[in-house]
């Protein structure tokens, strides 16, 4: 009898030594870096979005690397990441051989790219020029305002059959401090959600009209998706928002 038990155990703890190998030598199904400064009005968010990032990052069997600063960036950094997350980061003050390695890494797909809030901040900031590429990848806009405090809106789904927007609601109301831009992105990119501005809570005077708030640029390449969002770290209790987010990364990863 203690002879059978022994076999058993040994059996036992080489099936088990087995499954930690094969778990061990999983390779990942790709690798994400995340661009996100230090500190400023969106810090919080950034700190929420990267213990729900690595969760997600350990449950799907991908990795994430974070970085805060472009200095890092060229084209042989890239070629790592199969995804390329900017949770904020404004598009001005790139250094010339990191805006080249982006360019060449959306142009010519090598990965996919999701943008949140701060990448339309478009323009002439802080003595840098505009960068013009990268206006174009927006669809052509031009940052002009925000609404400072944040206010809650209405977002219409305009194509729930893409997989972003799979599991999303048609209708839902969230809140950040939404950007005006000098003209509506719609003609240049595939608008996958707009907000109503009459549903502002409190009610706002800044508004642009036709104000598309999700989408993706289909000229280009690289699988790419814009969300407007990305103020407040509550965002991250937003199912809404989670599904989007989640959806997004693993849309955008794909080839």
């Amino acid at each position: 009898m203690n002879k059978v038990v022994c076999l058993v155990s040994i059996y036992v703890l080489l099936i088990l030594n087995g499954i930690a190998n094969a778990q061990q030598n999983t390779k990942p199904r790709f690798k994400a870096i995340a661009l996100a400064e230090k500190g400023g009005g969106h810090a919080l968010f950034d700190a929420a979005a990267k213990p729900w990032l690595d969760k997600l990052a350990a449950d799907s069997n991908f990795t994430i690397d974070y970085i805060s600063d472009t200095k890092k960036i060229n084209k042989d950094f890239l070629k790592q990441y199969q995804l390329f997350i900017q949770l904020d980061y404004p598009p001005y003050p790139w250094e010339k051989e990191a805006q080249e390695a982006f360019t060449d890494y959306i142009e010519n797909a090598r990965g996919g790219w999701i943008g949140f809030h701060h990448p339309t901040l478009l323009g002439v900031f802080d003595g840098y020029p505009m960068w013009q590429w990268y206006s174009a990848f927006m669809g052509g806009i031009q940052f002009k305002l925000h609404i400072p405090g944040g206010a809650a809106a209405m977002l219409h789904v305009e194509d729930n059959k893409h997989p972003i927007m799979k599991g999303v609601p048609s209708a839902f109301i969230t809140e950040d401090e939404w950007y005006i831009y000098d003209k509506s992105p719609r003609p240049n990119v595939h608008v996958l959600a707009s907000i109503d501005e009459a549903t502002y809570l409190p009610g706002k005077d800044v508004k642009m009209g036709d104000h598309p708030v999700i989408w993706t640029n289909e000229h280009f390449k690289a699988r790419n998706v814009y969300i407007a969002m990305g103020h407040f770290p509550q965002l991250f209790d937003d199912t809404a928002f989670t599904s989007l987010f989640r959806n997004a990364i693993f849309w955008s990863a794909a080839k």
